[in-house]
């Protein structure tokens, strides 16, 4: 596997990195420049190992669109991981991945570019190996299936939105680990069919293929997400199906109503679901497994939390099903700490009257909310 690296644009300073950073770069595989952009968090100090998510983009779309529509940033801000963009290749006059679409005729080798990218960063940055992590949207989704099937010994856990498997990928999936999946897709989406076609695999084919090869339980638990916004036109309902192999997962949020797009987004496209935050869904799924399966996990995650009235324009409550204290901390979505404290009994209230109107993060033992203040 031949790669050379031969552009790092850096707005910031180069290593160490101690500031949040955007990284356009680039790298030849095949002899042909691939181009990539990379999100270092302002955490990221290069004293430890960190995950790295890498997330991919639609046919059609790029990088920096997916950065933006996909968005993990924030999260990154809080939560310390790195956060790479690849950047797909012209076919028919549209970048895509090459998953094996019948007939498309591609012949690029994204497997391989994404293996040396992979490579290329641990070279460079403090990355746990033990916990890179692929999601996409449509096409990217297509290509973090692949990535499950074909790349495994690299991938520690998958979620692909609006994409699915192509025959070729699912008739090869060749995977070589429990490999945890979260599917999020829209019951009506009108460019990757919920139910398939003669190009795509159905969603139920597709949950059926990990529930069995992980060999998890075939009966599920089900969960429906509060209707929090009515007015987009679509409910979520989470299954989970447990018991798998070193304990992993096979999860499916079913976006009922939703069309293909990406839950949560900044941008509101119609059939956009906003009951969930696609991106914070992702990374806590993620957040609980490393290659080897289910991350040791302190007593508080698996503790209840509600929060209310979120979004609020000035207090939050937090009720919680214990008592002993628990510190906080509150981040801008740029992920600059605005309070601490420390919750002292199971219904603790927090003002934010004095902050702007705006997305904030609280964070909780490893479990990061949501928090909209309003005007």
């Amino acid at each position: 596997m031949k790669y050379t690296t031969i552009l790092l644009v850096l707005i910031g300073f180069y290593l160490p990195i101690s500031a949040q950073q955007t990284i356009n770069g680039s790298m030849i595989h095949d002899e042909i420049q691939r181009d990539y952009i990379l999100y270092i968090p302002a955490i990221y100090d290069g004293s430890a190992d960190v995950p790295l998510v890498l997330n991919f983009h639609g046919y059609g779309s790029n990088a920096n669109q997916q950065m933006f529509y996909g968005d993990f940033r924030d999260i990154a801000d809080v939560e310390g991981f790195l956060l790479v963009h690849p950047q797909g290749t012209i076919l028919n006059g549209n970048q895509h991945w090459n998953v094996g679409f019948p007939g498309s005729g591609s012949t690029t080798d994204d497997l391989g570019f994404t293996e040396a990218l992979i490579d290329e960063l641990a070279n460079l940055y403090a990355i746990n190996l033990d916990r890179v992590y692929g999601t996409g949207m449509s096409n990217g989704g297509f290509m973090s299936f692949l990535l499950a099937c074909q790349l495994s010994e690299k991938i520690a856990a998958v979620a692909s939105v609006t994409g699915s498997k192509t025959p070729d990928t699912y008739n090869a999936c060749n995977a070589q680990h429990p490999t945890p999946i979260l599917q999020i897709h829209g019951t009506i989406d009108s460019v990757v069919p919920y139910n398939g076609d003669t190009w795509t695999r159905s969603i139920e084919d597709v949950i059926s293929y990990w529930v069995n090869y992980n060999n998890c339980d075939t009966n599920p638990i089900i969960t429906v997400f509060p209707d929090i916004d009515p007015s987009d036109g679509s409910t979520v309902e989470h299954s989970v199906y447990i018991g798998g192999d070193n304990d992993v997962t096979t999860e499916h949020m079913k976006v009922i109503g939703g069309d293909h797009t990406w839950p949560g987004s900044a941008f509101n496209f119609p059939g956009t679901n906003y009951d969930i935050n696609a991106s914070m869904k992702i990374w806590q799924f993620f957040s609980r497994f490393d290659i080897n399966g289910t991350l040791s996990v302190s007593e508080f995650d698996n503790r209840q939390v509600i929060i209310y009235p979120n979004p609020t324009n000035s207090k939050i409550n937090l009720s919680l099903k214990f008592s002993e204290e628990l510190n906080y901390e509150l981040f801008s979505s740029l992920g600059k700490l605005l309070i601490i404290g420390t919750i002292k009994t199971n219904n603790q209230e927090i003002d934010l009257s004095n902050l702007s109107p705006n997305i904030y993060y609280l964070k909780l033992g490893n479990q990061v909310f949501k928090i909209l203040k309003s005007n």
